[in-house]
């Protein structure tokens, strides 16, 4: 197992996610194309799947996609972001992906804009 697989823990292929979202995969492919998903070939037998924190009330959390967008614009990779994302941090008292889960998606937007600098 990676780091980023330990680090996030609960994975959901896309299958899963399409079923929770209850959406196509078709729709699911769309949402990782759109940044609002980042997903990563992870397991023995590498298959696309989203972290499951991604994934909230059946919806994708709300202020994901500008955050990736965010994170990619700085430069980071899918892998890159997902590991910032699920990165405990003691100035945020958790990780990005759980303030984002809690509505703070202001402090975690500034946090993410800093690193384009």
């Amino acid at each position: 197992m990676s780091n980023v697989e330990s680090l996030v823990g609960e994975w959901l292929p896309l299958p899963d996610v399409a079923e929770l979202l209850d959406v196509s995969i078709t729709k699911v492919h769309s949402l990782i194309d759109e940044r609002a998903l980042a997903a990563l070939r992870v397991g023995e037998r590498r298959i696309r799947s989203v972290p499951a924190a991604f994934i909230q009330d059946g919806q994708v959390v709300d202020s994901l996609r500008g955050t990736i967008v965010v994170l990619a614009d700085a430069g980071y990779s899918d892998e890159d972001l997902i590991v910032w994302l699920f990165t405990a941090d003691d100035s945020l008292r958790g990780r990005p992906i759980d303030a984002l889960r809690e509505g703070r998606k202001t402090e975690i937007r500034r946090r993410a804009q800093t690193l384009a600098w």
